[in-house]
């Protein structure tokens, strides 16, 4: 890793890496098979905190600062991968692949102490992911509303208003340059340990 730690994918613990290791493997980790219709792909980690911000926005009184760090850290392991597999290959991938990502997300919730998703809080967290993801194809890949439900399966509408813009500025839903993501995930991360 970036600091010096060494991460055994196969067998990690949580003391593989440091948070700048994981903040900067998320910014240089893309969606959509780095495919993008602005100069730059989409990070996971610029997702991640497009994800964060849905939950806050639909929660009736602020959210705990444990339940928020899970949703920032919900694509961690891509980080530490350096991978996000497109949906529609994952099925291919199998068995073996989905219990990598099991092992590295559990590291990944060990280290920073968040609990495993219930059914409930797994089913509002994958609404917020979806409509994330919808929003991305449309505003960040190019794709049509109509191609997300009918090619990428995902029934969620499409947000016209990027959830980060308010927070950040700059143009909605253009991609960050790998540097800006990083700094803004950690700064997140510290931000929600700060609050534990």
């Amino acid at each position: 890793m970036p600091s010096g730690k060494r991460l055994d994918l196969l067998d990690p613990t949580p003391f593989d890496w440091d948070d700048g290791d994981l903040a900067l493997g998320l910014a240089r980790t893309y969606r959509w098979g780095g495919h993008s219709a602005w100069p730059l792909p989409l990070s996971v980690a610029q997702h991640s905190l497009s994800v964060l911000q849905l939950r806050r926005g639909w929660a009736s009184k602020p959210m705990n600062p444990v339940l928020e760090l899970r949703e920032l850290l919900h694509d961690a392991e891509e980080g530490l991968l350096g991978f996000d597999c497109i949906s529609v290959l994952k099925p291919f991938l199998g068995d073996s692949f989905r219990a990598l990502s099991q092992r590295l997300e559990r590291a990944v919730f060990l280290r920073y102490g968040v609990p495993g998703w219930t059914p409930a809080e797994h089913r509002i967290h994958k609404k917020a992911d979806r409509l994330a993801a919808a929003s991305e194809a449309v505003h960040v890949v190019g794709w049509s509303p109509e191609e997300v439900r009918r090619t990428l399966k995902i029934r969620a509408g499409v947000l016209e208003t990027d959830p980060l813009h308010a927070i950040y500025g700059g143009a909605p839903w253009e991609p960050w340059p790998p540097a800006l993501a990083c700094d803004r995930f950690m700064a997140e991360l510290e931000n929600l340990k700060k609050r534990l």
